[in-house]
């Protein structure tokens, strides 16, 4: 079975930095697209960021101030943030993506192209 854990969350005033981790285990997800999306109170789920054996890609919101990165060994994405802005107040969310032969870039923003999700983790940027 597998199970994702998300930390990291948590208040922090503006232009500060956090830093989101999303532990998964039940197998293994070297191979796997490892992804961050995000919803604030009253919004739509957006996407964040996503790390694949292709590059990274991050929402235009976030370039610049924050970073993707993985650890294999460890199954565990994580999500530097930098910089941040009280719009960054949100729910985060880690996601997982089975690897397949070609995944257009499209998928990467799409969150339910993805078949592991964690639970979230409440960021909250105060101004």
């Amino acid at each position: 079975q597998v199970q994702m854990i998300e930390s990291g969350g948590g208040l922090v005033q503006a232009g500060g930095s956090l830093r989101l981790s999303c532990a998964a285990s039940g197998r293994t997800f070297s191979s796997y697209v490892m992804g961050w999306f995000r919803q604030a109170p009253g919004k739509e789920r957006e996407f964040v960021a996503a790390l694949s054996g292709s590059g990274h890609y991050y929402a235009d919101s976030v370039k610049g101030r924050f970073t993707i990165s993985r650890d294999n060994v460890k199954n565990t994405v994580y999500l530097q943030m930098n910089s941040l802005k009280p719009e960054d107040t949100a729910v985060y969310y880690c996601v997982f993506k089975a690897p397949s032969d070609y995944v257009p870039v499209s998928d990467y923003v799409d969150y339910f192209k993805y078949d592991y999700w964690g639970q979230g983790t409440q960021v909250t940027v105060s101004s």
